[in-house]
């Protein structure tokens, strides 16, 4: 009888085992490109930590097999252009979070931007994507349940406390500092809690660096919204500040916290944040955290050089520029300006030795998919925005004049062509803030990266330089 017993509670751990598996792959036949099969989780796998606990290992065997079977293999040749200009296009970083592809566009873990639309979680159906969703997928390469996006966002809102210290630092400074100077100060002073900087004190073994690593991301991934909504109430609408709703997701608490309450501004702030958390390691700010997390810095180190770099007029900054340009076209033309004047205009901007802010990327060799969904947003809800039919002309005028230069390699836009027409629509009509809110969603792309860098033990990050010189008589050895 026993025997039977068992034998049947054998059966059923199997048949549960077997139903486990299928829930957890799922064909996803109706998504175009490559990605076919997704990995589904089940509801009851909730707990985070508990997930990349079981996933780590896993890819630390695999990046051991991939160092020690194919680590001499060559990726291809350094050139002169490459060493000189920045680096660029040379492969030389591991980023496991995005793939930025020339002609498709940003892939986080091999899902494009309207595949992660299609299939990860909304607040409402056939709504833009929960952060928290991506955050989840970023960090596990699956893609959550609505559950589990549900606990993560739950977990998050428990750690979003902010310590009055840091609120004191930012309020040390003058009002009319730039905001990102005052969103990089905040951050500096909310490192004092660093998890990963004590354990690291108390002599934490080499293996376990990922788990305290992977606190003070989420606490400052928690935290950035908060003290970013702070900086934008002090300087714009006299220090009046409002409180989260623990109700509400990320992205809705953020355009809550930030004084906007319309259900679309909550979906365009779900859509802003989801799309801007990564572009591969290469970019100023990746780059940058990644290569001072190298040094072991943790992660609120890390992420305040990132928005150092973020706040670059070549980088995050470009943002602020692309609204206050289209402004001022609107300034001197009037709203309904005609395409033969906007091409005018743009002439005269080139010329002058300016450029156009908003179009050209330095990868990306066709439009920008974070400008197309924008611009799908803006047709379903504001496509009678005078600000929005000017950036439409632009995306008909501006890529044949850059063309034209010869000089150009990316004639067309960017993330950066949009983004602020949307807001500004909406109300958050300051475009010196509007860099903040592009840093508080990289965070989740950085932080998630940080903790596999943690995880995979990368190295301390230290490329050779040479100088002029040095390339000079290598040059002339080679012709010789």
């Amino acid at each position: 009888m026993l025997e039977h017993i068992f034998l049947l509670m054998a059966f059923f751990r199997g048949v549960s085992s077997l139903s486990k598996l299928r829930s957890r792959i799922v064909q996803q036949s109706s998504l175009n490109g490559s990605v076919r099969w997704l990995q589904m989780q089940s509801a009851s796998d909730v707990d985070l930590h508990l997930q990349l606990k079981e996933l780590i290992p896993e890819q630390q065997e695999r990046l051991k097999k991939l160092k020690s079977v194919h680590g001499k293999v060559h990726l291809g040749n350094i050139t002169v252009d490459m060493v000189i200009g920045g680096m660029r296009g040379m492969t030389g970083l591991l980023w496991e979070t995005s793939l930025l592809d020339p002609d498709e566009g940003i892939r986080f873990r091999g899902l494009s931007i309207p595949e992660c639309q299609k299939v990860l979680p909304a607040a409402t159906p056939g709504g833009e994507p929960l952060p928290e969703g991506l955050l989840w997928l970023l960090l596990t390469g699956k893609v959550p349940s609505k559950e589990q996006v549900d606990a993560l966002s739950k977990d998050l809102r428990s750690r979003a406390k902010i310590p009055d210290h840091v609120y004191k630092a930012i309020t040390s400074l003058p009002e009319t500092a730039h905001p990102m100077t005052q969103f990089a100060t905040g951050v500096m002073a909310l490192q004092v809690q660093s998890e990963f900087q004590k354990a690291y004190e108390k002599g934490i073994s080499k293996s376990r660096f990922w788990e305290p690593t992977y606190e003070d991301a989420l606490n400052l991934i928690a935290q950035v919204s908060v003290v970013a909504s702070f900086i934008y109430r002090r300087m714009y609408k006299n220090g009046e500040i409002i409180p989260a709703d623990d109700g509400l997701d990320y992205g809705a608490n953020f355009s809550h916290m930030l004084g906007f309450d319309s259900p679309k501004m909550h979906e365009l702030m779900r859509l802003y944040v989801t799309i801007h958390t990564d572009h591969e390691g290469g970019n100023v700010s990746a780059h940058t955290a990644h290569l001072v997390g190298s040094a072991l810095s943790d992660p609120y180190l890390s992420f305040a050089a990132a928005l150092n770099g973020l706040a670059g007029p070549l980088h995050g900054l470009a943002n602020q520029e692309v609204l206050l340009w289209i402004k001022s076209v609107v300034e001197q033309c009037g709203e309904n300006i005609t395409k033969e004047q906007l091409k005018d205009y743009v002439w005269t901007t080139l010329n002058s030795g300016k450029v156009v802010p908003g179009f050209g990327h330095g990868v990306l060799r066709k439009t920008d998919p974070r400008y197309t969904c924008q611009r799908e947003f803006a047709l379903k809800h504001l496509p009678d925005d005078p600000l929005f039919q000017l950036v439409s002309k632009l995306y008909e005028v501006v890529p044949p004049i850059l063309t034209e230069l010869g000089k150009v390699k990316n004639p067309w836009p960017n993330v950066d062509a949009h983004s602020g027409v949307l807001l500004n629509h909406f109300g958050l009509t300051e475009a010196r803030y509007y860099t903040v809110l592009f840093g508080v969603s990289r965070s989740m792309g950085i932080c998630s990266q940080l903790i596999w860098d943690r995880a995979l033990g990368f190295p301390l990050e230290r490329p050779k330089s040479v100088t002029m010189e040095w390339l000079e008589n290598f040059c002339k050895k080679a012709a010789s």
